[in-house]
């Protein structure tokens, strides 16, 4: 009986989720301008099971809006560590990892995967049992894309108080944010895992009219605000924060607080999967190990004013953060880390001249802060997936000797491991794109994942 015919187009796959993608890698291609959109954005439901397991089962194409959103309803108590942009597709931010602000109370997203489903090169729908441990481990911070197609994940629940406490507080250069901003490296990731603590810089107008940097301390508090003054005026006297900055608010209500988007509307609006309003924006990241020296922040400050638009996000690590082992998952960031660094620069016109106005600065920026953040290798963050910082030359002539260039970045020493993953599961590098995992077959060595064939 004749054998059937397989047909073979070699054109590439694109998986994209529910949500935003920083480099458009799941919806483009440097590479070939025929290419498949796998979307999954349809794939969003969410089924909880509460009471003794607290646990919820949510389809890749759901955003975390619609996450968060569907946990709030099942209890006031139950909430989930992860983003603080609604807007984001769920399949993505785990796979990546997943910073939030309970991530210095519960870690990360990719922390709290306890089970998901993923359909691998065969086609193959495998569950964290069938597909084994080192599989299980690459896709939980080991970028998305590289190793199948995630479909759901299993993900641990976590307890919430009735009401937490969140503030702003904002102060200019001239008011003393640069002060406030050094004691911050020093204190935000020792305070209270209960405290998440974030560093907001962009410009604005002084009191004379004149263009400065203004320090956004953007925070919320697992608790109330009586214990939250408690714990500011213990370890942060200098920030001045008075009640009266401070409101108490449902978990789930702090959702909108951190969203500008959606802040002030009803939490219903987590449900709308309308999409926000268009703009442009390029992006970067760091991490800091060291306290960036009080006298070199006025230099800092005066790099980002020559920008148009820029943003700084800085987000303190610490506590649990600093307790698991940077190889438990393939996220690598942990022990030693202060906080990351996520530089934005947004425009609203799409004209070549003003995103090559943009870009450059951005990239100007980052080379100026390269004295002040981590080194050998220098730390970027895969959900802030940055092309400048190299990328894979095609399917068939894809390099780990070339990509640990981005991949120690990216990974450090998990790179490695991810690769040996990679020539096991897809030794044929089906899933490639600018920057997925090369597939790394070696032969008669352990390394925790058995022993391989080289090519």
């Amino acid at each position: 009986m004749p054998q059937p015919q397989i047909l073979r187009f070699n054109i590439q796959i694109r998986i994209r989720s529910g949500g935003h993608d920083n480099a458009g890698l799941s919806y483009t291609s440097t590479y070939q301008s025929s290419f498949v959109v796998l979307d999954l954005r349809e794939l969003r439901s969410v089924t909880i099971e509460s009471g003794d397991h607290n646990t919820a089962w949510v389809e890749t194409g759901a955003t975390l809006g619609e996450l968060y959103y569907r946990v709030s309803q099942e209890s006031p108590n139950l909430g989930f560590a992860a983003g603080t942009c609604p807007t984001v597709g769920v399949g993505g931010h785990i796979s990546g990892g997943g910073f939030g602000n309970m991530m210095r109370k519960y870690g990360l997203a990719a922390d709290n995967v306890i089970d998901a489903r993923i359909v691998d090169a065969n086609g193959k729908i495998l569950d964290r049992k069938s597909m084994g441990e080192d599989l299980f481990w690459a896709i939980r911070g080991g970028g998305g894309g590289s190793f199948g197609v995630v479909v759901a994940w299993k993900l641990k629940l976590v307890y919430v108080p009735d009401k937490v406490s969140v503030f702003s507080l904002s102060k200019t250069i001239e008011e003393g944010g640069s002060s406030l901003f050094n004691k911050w490296q020093y204190i935000s990731h020792k305070v209270s895992r209960d405290l998440f603590m974030r560093v907001i810089a962009l410009p604005a107008l002084n009191e004379a009219g004149n263009r400065t940097i203004q320090v956004i301390f953007n925070s919320m508090f697992l608790g109330n605000v009586d214990k939250l003054m408690e714990t500011i005026t213990d370890s942060f006297p200098e920030l001045g924060l008075q009640e009266k900055d401070c409101s108490e608010m449902s978990w789930i209500e702090t959702v909108l607080y951190f969203d500008n988007y959606t802040v002030g509307r009803s939490i219903d609006v987590l449900k709308d999967r309308k999409p926000v309003p268009k703009s442009y924006f390029n992006g970067k990241s760091d991490y800091v190990k060291e306290p960036i020296p009080k006298e070199k922040l006025e230099e800092i400050w005066k790099w980002c004013l020559e920008g148009d638009s820029p943003v700084l996000v800085m987000e303190p690590h610490g506590g649990m953060m600093h307790e698991i082992d940077d190889t438990r998952i393939a996220y690598p960031h942990r022990k030693g880390y202060l906080y990351n660094i996520q530089y934005l620069e947004q425009w609203q016109d799409d004209s070549t001249e003003s995103s090559a106005k943009r870009i450059s600065w951005m990239r100007k920026m980052y080379e100026n802060m390269t004295p002040y953040v981590a080194k050998y290798p220098r730390a970027a963050y895969v959900n802030y997936r940055d092309l400048d910082l190299g990328e894979n030359d095609n399917a068939d002539n894809t390099s780990y000797l070339n990509a640990i260039e981005w991949g120690s970045k990216y990974f450090g020493d998990n790179f490695r491991r991810l690769a040996m993953v990679k020539g096991v599961v897809d030794p044929d590098n089906y899933f490639f794109y600018e920057q997925s995992i090369p597939p790394l077959i070696v032969s008669e060595e352990k390394c925790g994942i058995g022993s391989y064939k080289s090519f």
